[in-house]
C-alpha cells in the first residue's frame, strides 16, 4: 500500500494532539494516511498499554486512517541508534510515503525530541541504495520521503507551515477525547498536564491563534528542517 502521508508519534495520542486536524482533512480528501506509534506509552501516569491500544484504535477510525501500527520501542528510552533507525526505514520503504509528519524537535517530554531526530535521520538513510533491508520477507527498494514536517506539541515554536483545519477541528478534538484514560480526570486517575479542565480548550485556542495568522478559524503549525521547494510561484496561492 502506497501512502501519501505517514505520521509518527513517540506515544499513542501524540499524532492526534499534534496534527489530528491535518490528518482528518487529508483522509477526507482521499489521501491515504498511516500512523506509526513508536512506543506503547507504558510509562504514562494513567491508563494501561491495553487501554491505550483500544483508545488508539478508536481514534484511528475517527481520523479515517488506512492503518496504524506500533513499533514497541521502550517508552522513555527512545534512542536514535541503528536498530531503531532500521525499524523505521523498513516501514518507510514498505509504505513509500511522500510526506512524513513527526514529533517536534524541542519539547517538554524528552521522547518527543529524540523521536524527531530518529525519524529525520531514518528518512534520510531510507534513500541510500546500498542499505539493504527487508519487510515481511521481501527485499526493499530505497525510498526517501519528499517532505518531513514536525508538528507542534507542548512547547510553542515559530512555524514554517500553517494548515487550515477549520472544518476538521471537531474531528481532531473527538480523536483526542478517545484517549479517555489520558485526558479525562476521574476519581481514580492522577493529575497530569493533559487531564486538566482546560487542556482541550488549550488545544483549540492555540489552533485558533494560528488560524488568525492566516485568516481562517483554526490552523495547525509545522516546522521543517529543510527548505521546501515548489515548482511554480502560483503553488503558493
Amino acid at each position: 500500500m502506497k501512502l501519501d502521508i505517514l505520521a509518527f508519534g513517540a506515544h499513542p495520542d501524540d499524532v492526534e494532539m499534534g496534527c489530528g486536524g491535518t490528518i482528518a482533512k487529508s483522509t477526507s480528501n482521499g489521501k491515504k494516511v498511516g500512523i506509526v506509534d513508536l512506543t506503547r506509552g507504558e510509562l504514562g501516569t494513567n491508563g494501561t498499554v491495553e487501554i491505550r491500544e483500544e483508545e488508539a484504535n478508536v481514534a484511528s477510525k475517527i481520523l479515517g486512517v488506512s492503518f496504524r501500527m506500533n513499533l514497541e520501542l521502550e517508552d522513555g528510552f527512545i534512542f536514535n541508534n541503528k536498530e531503531s533507525q532500521i525499524k523505521i526505514v523498513e516501514v518507510i520503504r514498505h509504505y513509500k510515503p511522500d510526506i512524513v509528519l513527526s514529533n517536534t524537535q524541542i519539547d517538554r517530554h524528552s521522547d518527543h525530541g529524540k523521536a524527531s531526530d530518529l525519524i529525520y535521520d531514518a528518512c534520510f538513510i531510507s534513500g541510500l541504495s546500498k542499505l539493504k533491508t527487508s519487510f515481511e520477507g521481501s527485499n526493499q527498494d530505497p525510498w526517501r520521503p519528499k517532505i518531513n514536517l514536525n508538528y507542534q506539541q507542548w512547547n510553542d515554536f515559530d512555524p514554517d507551515v500553517l494548515i487550515d483545519v477549520t472544518n476538521y477541528m471537531e474531528t481532531k478534538i473527538e480523536s483526542i477525547l478517545s484517549y479517555n484514560s489520558q485526558v479525562i480526570k476521574n476519581h481514580t486517575s492522577k493529575s497530569t498536564k493533559i487531564n486538566t479542565e482546560d487542556f482541550i480548550d488549550s488545544i483549540s485556542y492555540r489552533s485558533k491563534n494560528y488560524g488568525r495568522l492566516i485568516d481562517v478559524d483554526y490552523a495547525e503549525a509545522f516546522q521543517s528542517r529543510r527548505n521546501i521547494g515548489i515548482n511554480d510561484i502560483s503553488d503558493l496561492i
